[in-house]
């Protein structure tokens, strides 16, 4: 398994399991999203911890986790970029448009925060 979901009361928790968030695993990540959001999912809270790559195609997944939450007045939050990921997310200047957290803890906390407005 490439990604693990987990629906919690307030939000839907995934976790990417691999070293690389990249062709091989962003085409399913987005599938599911998909089906997230169609089943009225629209707070999701993704975490990288455990990915110390991203390619064009995993930042394409995590701009439509973004969008899907968003257009359904939901929260997304993004956590535990490692470094490169962290680097290629700054320099797509993607910074400025995504909630992101340092670590899934840190993470869950905005997301509840976010949550409660």
């Amino acid at each position: 398994m490439d990604f693990k979901i987990d629906k919690l009361d307030d939000f839907t928790l995934i976790q990417i399991l691999k070293e690389k968030l990249d062709t091989h695993i962003a085409p399913s990540l987005k599938s599911e999203l998909v089906l997230l959001s169609g089943n009225g999912e629209r707070n999701i809270l993704l975490d990288l911890g455990k990915s110390s790559y991203c390619d064009s195609s995993g930042l394409s997944a995590i701009l439509v986790a973004n969008r899907l939450c968003k257009n359904a007045d939901g929260v997304f939050v993004l956590s535990g970029l490692q470094p490169a990921v962290e680097r290629l997310i700054s320099v797509s200047q993607l910074d400025s448009v995504l909630t992101i957290a340092s670590d899934l803890d840190e993470g869950v906390e905005l997301m509840k925060k976010a949550i409660e407005k």
